[in-house]
C-alpha cells in the first residue's frame, strides 16, 4: 500500500522536487509496461522522482496517474499540469520525512 503523507511533509517533498528534472516521460503510446518498470526502478533508486505525462486530456491523465500510484504502490506528492511528483520510501531511506 501507498503510504499517507501529511500536508507539512507534502510541502517538505515539493520543495525538494522543485528542482528536479522529469526521468520518466510517457509518450503517445501511454502507459506500457516498460514504462510502468521505468517509473519502479527509479522510485527504487531516488525515492523522489517527476514522471512528464504528454499529449493526454484530464480525464486520461487522471487514469494513467492512478494506474501509476496503484502498480508502484508510491504516493502522489503533486500534479501540476502534465508533471507528477512522486514519492516512495527504498528500503533505505535517503530522505528524512518531517513527522506528521
Amino acid at each position: 500500500m501507498s503510504i499517507t503523507l501529511s500536508t507539512k511533509q507534502k510541502q517538505f517533498l515539493k520543495g525538494i522536487a522543485h528542482h528536479l528534472n522529469p526521468v520518466v516521460m510517457i509518450g503517445n503510446n501511454g502507459l506500457t509496461e516498460g514504462v510502468l518498470a521505468e517509473i519502479d526502478n527509479a522510485l527504487t533508486h531516488h525515492e523522489l522522482i517527476k514522471v512528464k505525462i504528454a499529449g493526454a486530456d484530464r480525464e486520461v491523465k487522471q487514469l494513467i496517474i492512478d494506474a501509476i500510484i496503484r502498480e508502484t504502490q508510491a504516493s502522489a506528492v503533486q500534479t501540476i499540469g502534465h508533471i507528477l511528483v512522486l514519492y516512495r520510501p527504498s528500503q533505505e531511506p535517503q530522505i528524512q520525512l518531517p513527522r506528521k
